[in-house]
């Protein structure tokens, strides 16, 4: 099967234990973003299509770096995260000043994607071979009934400086049981990882476990599931300041309500990320590496 297929980038997140906007902040060697190098790997792949998700105050600065960067390359468009793109009935707490996260931030495209979508982290880099499985995942078998996600051993996406929050996931016959978010994931002196597992405390993780990294192959009617959920959601959570509509939770929802099955692709490249303000010298190392490995060219685009 050959249709097409977009690239959806969650930008929109606030960075706040990085201290700034790490999405668009230059790490590679002539200041490319993590993102710039996405969307590389994506249109060596073939998508022919990228939207980003960001906040309204983003715009300009957003539209400066990376409107017409792509011209001729990927065809970019973006829509806005904000706190008003809620149900008409939802009454909003005037004191809340962040949307609602990861599955909120994906509504925001429903009308503009209608196609199968690689869903991903802005300031995660994921490798070229997580969106060869991707790709060939979304033309060949992802449909109304089987999403997919790309996963990455824990250990491999843990940040060198400072706890980080994971997505763990467990399969069964090559397809995801659960994804359960495990807060302040970090390697500790004795060699094993640790983090909080929410109404459980500090738990010990496993050497094998998985992490999904916010990396989702699916279908369009994910609009329409989303949706469903996020109403409940809100009547679940009224006149809230903090809470979030996670997607990962979300899909853990759905797999166990049987509305969809997600196929685990493991990729065998490397993820690195910008987690927290440490993390920036280690990601311009890595991708210099990357660099002089021949990898990637000196230049993203000329």
């Amino acid at each position: 099967m050959n249709q097409d297929i977009s690239l959806f980038v969650l930008a929109a997140g606030m960075g706040s234990r990085y201290g700034g906007l790490k999405q668009m902040e230059g790490f590679g060697p002539h200041g490319e973003t993590i993102i710039d190098y996405s969307i590389y790997d994506a249109i060596k792949v073939g998508f022919k299509r990228v939207v980003f998700v960001i906040r309204p105050d983003m715009e300009e600065a957003f539209k400066e770096m990376f409107v017409g960067r792509y011209k001729d390359k990927i065809k970019l468009e973006y829509v806005f995260q904000s706190l008003d793109k809620i149900p008409s009935w939802y009454k909003l707490n005037p004191e809340r000043v962040k949307p609602w996260g990861t599955g909120h931030a994906v509504l925001m495209a429903k009308d503009v994607i209608k196609e199968p979508m690689l869903i991903i982290n802005a300031d995660d880099f994921y490798g070229i071979e997580g969106f060869e499985v991707s790709a060939k995942f979304l033309r060949e078998e992802c449909s109304e009934k089987v999403y997919g996600t790309t996963t990455y051993k824990l250990r491999n996406v843990l940040s060198d400086h400072g706890t980080v929050k994971r997505g763990v996931s467990k399969e069964k016959n090559g397809y995801l049981v659960s994804i359960e978010d495990i807060l302040d994931v970090k390697m500790e002196e004795d060699g094993h990882m640790y983090g909080e597992q929410i109404g459980v405390g500090r738990i010990q993780l496993d050497d094998d476990e998985q992490a999904s990294m916010n990396m989702f192959e699916v279908y369009p009617n994910v609009f329409d599931l989303l949706e469903e959920k996020f109403e409940v959601f809100l009547k679940e959570h009224p006149d809230s300041l903090t809470d979030e509509f996670n997607l990962s939770d979300m899909f853990g929802v759905m797999i166990s309500e049987g509305k969809v099955v997600f196929k685990v692709l493991h990729s065998p490249g490397k993820w690195f990320g910008v987690t927290n303000p440490e993390d920036g010298p280690i990601v311009r190392e890595k991708l210099q590496r990357l660099v002089d490995e021949g990898v990637y060219p000196e230049k993203l685009f000329e």
